[in-house]
């Protein structure tokens, strides 16, 4: 898979930069924000590979999708 990387200009919010940063232990807020990113896409691809599981997980009372 190619990456394709873009030049983008953000207005973030500085606090949750520091989070991101102290959270993965990186200094630099591209890496920091780069990983949060990778982060959540993982997330949500297993999100979508349990999703066809719902409903089997006996004695579980959480609602889908689980957070």
């Amino acid at each position: 898979m190619a990456v394709f990387m873009k030049h983008k200009y953000l207005i973030l919010d500085q606090r949750k930069i520091n989070a991101a940063k102290r959270y993965f232990g990186v200094d630099a807020e591209e890496e920091a924000i780069d990983k949060a990113l990778s982060l959540l896409v993982e997330e949500q691809r297993l999100s979508k590979t349990l999703r066809p599981l719902k409903g089997f997980l006996k004695g579980d009372k959480r609602p889908w999708p689980y957070r």
